[in-house]
């Protein structure tokens, strides 16, 4: 169960995929945009991603009661005035793909309608992302699915009956490879509430690539997500907090991303696999374990007593399994204190 993004595969088996989430922390500036994307390719991220939409396309632009955001990090904003901040304009992202490419970091999108889903085909986009809000949009998702690229999927929100509709929908369009990220769509989302089990149990419920799209603070849960068998982690990627945008709050700046992509590695690398044979690391200090060994001076055909021999270290003689087995029995030449011990020095 594995997936190709723009020749990386990805899946089990494989280093963990690190999508550093551009989204709005380009702050309007096509420039900072370019700066943000160098930094990601810089820390260590295998992606960059955007998110494609206008205001328009997102939603009206309205004033009644149901258009206006209360409590959170956007409170006060009106839906479409929102939108109108975070988009990341349609005639940037030609000039975006380019210079991505001209990094060598893979970029893809988020489409949001089936405009945003055309222009990224005429860019030649190696893979989706379907955002939590849109994963009970089954249209989207069966047009995304009818491209034939790979298909990343959060979940945030959604019940198991909504994601069982959006991921048959997108196999009966023609999605061949489907990644779903477990996702808790808050901003940010409390630690305590990141419920890092759901992820293996999505792969298990569903038979795909198990991810994170952490919105936590910090890289903490996307770590612990790798050691529980995430294959892919997307992190909202700033150039600075302190740079005020619609996602700088629970976006991570550089210097994490870099410990993001190391540790999330490290995590990966240390997971090995289940089973009792000897590391390789191990292999010099296996004799500095405890083995039996002769403690005073012996003359052959001489009864061993406790006070011959000991358990101590290095390892080199017997197991100290054996040390009720040798007493009593006599040794076949003579030992001077500090032999190791060995069945060619016994008597049967």
């Amino acid at each position: 169960m594995n997936a190709e993004i723009n020749g990386r595969k990805i899946g089990f088996g494989c280093a963990p995929y690190i999508i550093a989430e551009l989204s709005a922390n380009h702050n309007g500036d096509i420039n900072r945009a370019f700066e943000t994307i160098k930094a990601a390719h810089d820390s260590g991220a295998d992606a960059i991603k955007i998110q494609t939409y206008t205001a328009d396309t997102m939603t009206i632009d309205c004033d009644l009661e149901d258009f206006q955001i209360h409590g959170g990090l956007w409170d006060g904003y009106k839906l479409y005035d929102l939108y109108k901040w975070a988009e990341t304009p349609f005639e940037w992202h030609k000039a975006i793909f380019e210079y991505a490419a001209s990094l060598g970091i893979t970029i893809f999108s988020t489409p949001f309608d089936e405009s945003a889903v055309d222009l990224l085909e005429s860019l030649n986009t190696p893979a989706y992302k379907i955002a939590s809000f849109e994963a009970t949009d089954l249209p989207l998702i069966r047009y995304v699915a009818s491209k034939g690229k790979p298909m990343i999927m959060s979940t945030g929100m959604c019940s198991e009956e909504e994601i069982s509709e959006a991921v048959s929908t997108a196999y009966e369009a023609g999605c061949k490879n489907l990644v779903l990220l477990h996702c808790i769509s808050s901003y940010p989302a409390p630690m305590e509430q990141a419920n890092l089990l759901q992820m293996p149990r999505l792969s298990e419920r569903f038979g795909t690539i198990p991810g994170l799209s952490d919105h936590t603070l910090g890289t903490t849960a996307s770590v612990a997500a790798v050691a529980l068998g995430a294959c892919v982690i997307e992190k909202h990627f700033t150039l600075s907090r302190n740079d005020k945008g619609p996602d700088s709050e629970f976006s991570i700046e550089p210097d994490e991303l870099k410990r993001l992509c190391k540790d999330t590695f490290d995590a990966w690398s240390a997971i090995g696999k289940a089973g009792f044979e000897r590391q390789k690391a191990e292999e010099g200090n296996k004799h500095f374990r405890r083995s039996i060994y002769f403690v005073s001076d012996m003359k052959s055909g001489e009864i061993i007593t406790p006070s011959h021999i000991r358990r101590i270290r290095p390892g080199f003689g017997l197991p100290p399994k054996y040390y009720d087995q040798l007493i009593g029995k006599r040794v076949n030449r003579d030992v001077v204190r500090g032999t190791a011990t060995s069945w060619e020095l016994i008597n049967d």
